[in-house]
């Protein structure tokens, strides 16, 4: 009689983990603000310092943030919303540009002081490694609903098919960012909006459909 060998697994022996310590998210704001508060003042952030102002622990701070470059790109990233959905029902380019505009104060530009603007790219502009944080952990995912709007003007003809959308996005963003940062003028000064609407309003026109003959 042959005898068929049967490999009989052995039942996987269940192994229960204990839950983790629950993240204390006191501890969280804590750091942030302590971090926040170094970047306004233009202070050089250091793990110490951080550890020291907010009296918790390096191993509370490495544990929540792997490395400094992260938790300064959190904290700049402090008091900033995600951008709301751009309506598209109606005039796709006055939404889209008066939605950049924002009120007189020039709210709809960052969100946050223009101060801390400018820290933000003092920090970014002399630490690449921080840039490309910063950029991929929050600043990339604050296109997505100006990009779903150019995507939609582009689905109802009202944009031209061939338009890459990144790139509309980076023409449209460098506007505001030449003047902060090239010209150094202020975002609420009416001057300045009004280049703008303007330099906008050029843009726009290259990106509308043409009309078939």
């Amino acid at each position: 009689m042959t005898t068929t060998l049967v490999d009989v697994a052995t039942p996987a022996r269940t192994v229960r983990r204990r839950p983790g310590r629950p993240r204390n998210e006191e501890i969280d704001s804590q750091i942030l603000q302590v971090t926040l508060e170094l970047i306004d003042q233009g202070a050089e952030i250091t793990a110490s310092r951080v550890v020291e102002r907010s009296g918790v622990s390096k191993a509370a701070l490495y544990r929540r943030w792997p490395s400094l470059t992260t938790l300064i790109a959190a904290a700049l990233d402090v008091g900033r919303e995600m951008p709301p959905a751009v309506p598209i029902d109606g005039n796709l380019r006055e939404s889209i540009i008066g939605g950049l505009l924002g009120g007189s104060d020039g709210a709809g530009l960052g969100g946050y002081s223009e101060a801390r603007f400018r820290q933000r790219i003092r920090l970014a502009m002399a630490d690449r490694e921080l840039q490309k944080a910063y950029w991929k952990s929050h600043v990339s995912r604050r296109r997505a609903p100006i990009e779903a709007a150019l995507r939609a003007g582009i689905e109802k003809g009202e944009l031209r098919a061939d338009l890459d959308v990144e790139a509309c996005f980076d023409l449209i963003a460098g506007v505001f960012y030449y003047q902060l940062v090239v010209r150094g003028d202020r975002v609420e000064d009416p001057k300045t909006r009004a280049r703008c609407r303007a330099a906008l309003d050029v843009a726009w026109r290259g990106m509308e459909a043409r009309p078939t003959v």
